[in-house]
């Protein structure tokens, strides 16, 4: 959600395993085992261009245009050739580049930073947003901020859980909005629950909030109906 207008410009690709035996599985019971395996590399493509297929169907029943953000595994980045996924997932869906945001953990970054340089300028040449995901966990130097052509830093949401107790918490959030803004990046704040830190958010000048101070995580139908009511 935009702190600015209200509106809903977004929306974050989860994935679940529906397992025939044990139900329901969230990504910590599955995701390491298919990165060890190189599973993630044809996962992280289907979830790619399933992504970019739903943001257009929704589009084209009505819905207003928003951003469709999904994760990028290490694995996936390194291993998979990702550029012609990305490039064969708009393609085929025909989504407009500026509408897809892939996030990167810092851990990605810092990694053959060389090579990393060349596929985030390659994967821009394509007109897609790339978003760090986590930011301020990580054990990097900043000075990748100012190497690689990112659009939008993402609070981490340990960050975001405690700093209406924490003081220390509240001046790293504030310190990261105020040098996104310096080097012209948008901030999105992880896991806002409530009203007060909502508030304090918007009192920092953070552009936009994700998390369960909207509804918890929705199917597909779900959210188009929840967009449709909110719109």
């Amino acid at each position: 959600m935009s702190l600015a207008s209200g509106a809903v410009v977004g929306a974050e690709a989860l994935l679940r395993w529906q397992h025939p035996e044990l139900g329901m599985l969230s990504p910590d019971r599955f995701i390491s085992v298919a990165e060890d395996s190189g599973l993630i590399v044809p996962i992280g493509e289907w979830v790619l261009q399933e992504a970019c297929r739903q943001a257009v169907a929704w589009q084209r029943t009505g819905l207003p245009e928003m951003v469709m953000a999904l994760n990028l595994s290490a694995v996936q980045f390194k291993r998979g050739d990702l550029e012609q996924s990305v490039t064969r997932a708009l393609t085929a869906s025909e989504l407009d580049p500026t509408l897809l945001e892939l996030e990167l953990t810092e851990s990605i970054l810092i990694q053959d930073a060389d090579n990393v340089l060349g596929k985030v300028r390659r994967l821009k040449t394509l007109g897609i947003k790339l978003a760090i995901d986590d930011f301020g966990t990580g054990n990097s130097s900043l000075s990748y901020l100012k190497r690689f052509d990112v659009d939008k830093l993402k609070i981490d949401q340990s960050f975001i859980r405690d700093m209406e107790d924490d003081p220390n918490d509240a001046a790293i959030v504030r310190a990261i909005i105020q040098m996104a803004k310096s080097l012209n990046l948008k901030t999105i704040a992880e896991g806002v629950e409530d009203d007060r830190q909502l508030s304090l958010l918007r009192l920092q000048h953070c552009d936009e909030i994700q998390g369960y101070y909207f509804p918890r995580p929705l199917s597909a139908d779900e959210f188009a109906r929840y967009l449709a009511a909110n719109s």
